[in-house]
């Protein structure tokens, strides 16, 4: 299918214009989800403006104004965007919280946002909640997912969503809701996204109407879409980058499917087949993990598939460049080997976009072998998110591409990266210390994140600035880059670098149990136990083998003297993962101290620098 320019109108000033534009639209199966006996169900346009109405009526009756916090709490889903877009329309604020954060993590935000209505998707969120709900000023809970008077009997302050969206799909015009929704302007507050916090206490950023739409205006020349534009919206929507995205195509009349759980998205692929693809590193990760492991399978499929890459190695700069390969040998390459990593997307994706954290060099040139330019960005939730980008035509490999064309780019004398432009945030809720900390009188942001910038101005992100590592002989070490390094190992889910006032590095490294298991079973290994599995001599042994890769790409003061394999395979769940499935490397210290504590248990004697 043919690509064509992005388009969002510049008279798109806030986001409620966006959702102007996709009622006047009048198209179908706007929004779009899967039900679990596989049955497919769809909102036209006219019954998303319908149901947004009624939301933000029944909004109105309980009180909620102008600048008032209101609460998602919630897996994607379609009740999620009509919920977003009717607090919008009020000219309230939105304050989206992700479903994984424990009870604790999410009362504390609620009530530092001070948030009088909560939106929740189960009763079991509902009830975690409730039973903490003394400390905020939560006045009512509306559940997306049904439940029966048992439940009801826990609090008479729930409500029901489908009490009162139900019977909404043929409501009459409303001339007076209208006028309230041209009544915001570019510098009302949108929402309140909390940072995740990989470094410490999570913050409210405020951003306004005005900083997402200029982001989208800035983002919009740099993404070619298709005609009649498909994308899933899978990552979180309380992350600013998935919920900008979605706006950006909603406004260029894209169709949305919703998928509320990770494991069922390559199903969801094959069978809504998308046109865009939105994705953090570590789902990029998986998905070449994965395509090498059925490679893998027998000799003939390695030989093909080692042959294919080397064909696909010598294109690289064809395909990053958004041209089609015309050699015979890429085409059968194309047909026997890249067509198939490509037909697990859906078929269809002429877009493959990453951001959230930093791509990994070797992830992005395997996927560039085989055929998929994946477009990198970078940005932050400050920012709106996005800072920079790679694209078709202006793409350099280990960078995060050029400056959106309204933000302005610098370096501080340390190397930190400083920005500003319309798409820079206000502030921190409630902390003017910590804003003043990031955020000068003349507007310019402080990233955290250690850069540089090439001659042609593509940036490239060595570190962040908090998370670099100073050994005791003085050296700084930026983290990130090696242990995206030893991720490139199909057998690495995840790693993490120590080092800080130490005389050498280690490493912590979490397997990719799946792949393991696989190769393990191949050697003969017993895989039953992961404690005995990470421990059998043969399995350290090539663990070592990657790890003294990785070292022959360092200078010896950044190689990695010793490591550690874990018995866990780290994830949001288990709390070593941020929602946008970075290393919370505070959380991993901790957790296993008694570790780093025996790798350098001789540390006083040992030669090793």
């Amino acid at each position: 299918m043919a690509s064509v320019s992005t388009v969002v109108p510049s008279s798109i000033a806030t986001l409620n214009d966006i959702f102007l534009g996709l009622v006047q639209s009048n198209r179908e199966g706007v929004f779009q989800w899967e039900s679990a006996d596989g049955a497919w169900s769809k909102l036209s346009s006219q019954q998303v403006d319908c149901r947004v109405r009624a939301v933000a009526r029944a909004l109105q009756s309980w009180g909620i104004q102008r600048g008032d916090r209101v609460a998602i709490l919630s897996e994607n889903r379609w009740e999620w965007a009509i919920t977003d877009f009717a607090i919008l329309a009020l000219g309230a604020v939105v304050v989206p919280i992700y479903p994984t954060l424990t009870a604790e993590q999410a009362t504390a935000q609620l009530a530092d946002s001070g948030s009088r209505i909560l939106f929740t998707s189960s009763v079991a969120h509902a009830r975690s909640i409730t039973s903490l709900e003394h400390s905020t000023v939560i006045e009512r809970i509306v559940l997306f997912d049904a439940f029966d008077a048992q439940a009801q009997r826990i609090s008479t302050r729930w409500e029901a969503f489908s009490a009162i969206v139900d019977n909404a799909d043929n409501l009459p015009g409303d001339p007076a809701f209208v006028e309230e929704l041209t009544r915001t302007q570019p510098d009302d507050l949108a929402t309140l996204v909390y940072t995740s916090g990989t470094t410490g206490e999570s913050k409210g950023a405020m951003l306004t109407h005005g900083n997402i739409v200029a982001n989208i205006h800035g983002s919009t020349p740099r993404l070619q879409t298709q005609a009649h534009p498909r994308c899933i919206s899978y990552l979180p929507l309380p992350h600013i980058f998935e919920r900008m995205f979605d706006y950006l195509l909603l406004a260029n009349h894209c169709q949305v499917a919703y998928c509320s759980q990770m494991d069922k998205l390559p199903a969801l692929m094959l069978s809504f087949r998308p046109t865009e693809f939105i994705g953090v590193p570590r789902v990029y990760e998986k998905i070449r993990a994965g395509v090498e492991q059925k490679s893998s399978a027998s000799p003939l499929k390695a030989r093909i598939f080692r042959w294919a890459l080397q064909v696909g190695e010598r294109h690289r700069e064809t395909i990053l460049a958004g041209q089609r390969p015309s050699s015979l040998r890429w085409k059968l390459a194309d047909r026997l080997v890249f067509s198939k990593v490509r037909a697990a997307f859906g078929g269809c994706v002429g877009n493959f976009v990453s951001g959230g954290a930093p791509l990994g060099l070797e992830t992005g040139l395997w996927f560039a072998a085989v055929g998929i330019a994946i477009q990198e960005g970078y940005g932050l939730t400050e920012t709106s998110p996005v800072i920079s980008v790679n694209y078709p035509g202006a793409s350099r490999m280990g960078t995060v591409g050029l400056p959106l064309a309204n933000v302005e780019c610098r370096l501080a004398p340390d190397g930190e990266l400083i920005v500003r432009g319309p798409s820079i945030f206000r502030g921190y809720w409630n902390k003017p210390e910590a804003t003043r900390e990031c955020l000068d009188s003349e507007g310019w942001f402080a990233t955290g994140d250690i850069a540089s910038i090439d001659a042609d101005g593509f940036i490239s992100i060595t570190d962040r600035k908090k998370e670099l590592l100073k050994t005791s002989g003085g050296k700084l070490i930026a983290p990130q880059p090696i242990e995206t390094k030893l991720k490139s190992d199909p057998l690495v889910a995840n790693a993490a670098l120590i080092g800080d006032k130490h005389k050498f590095l280690v490493a912590l490294i979490s397997p990719n149990f799946a792949a393991l298991s696989a190769w393990a079973s191949g050697q003969g290994i017993d895989t039953s136990d992961r404690a005995r599995l990470v421990a059998h001599p043969r399995v350290l042994a090539r663990y070592e083998h990657g790890v003294a890769e990785v070292n022959h790409t360092l200078a010896k003061f950044e190689s990695i003297k010793r490591f550690h394999l874990v018995a866990d395979e780290w994830s949001l769940e288990t709390g070593e993962l941020t929602p946008s499935l970075k290393l919370k490397r505070r959380v991993v210290t901790a957790r296993y101290a008694p570790q780093i504590a025996q790798l350098y248990s001789d540390e006083s004697t040992s030669s090793a620098v």
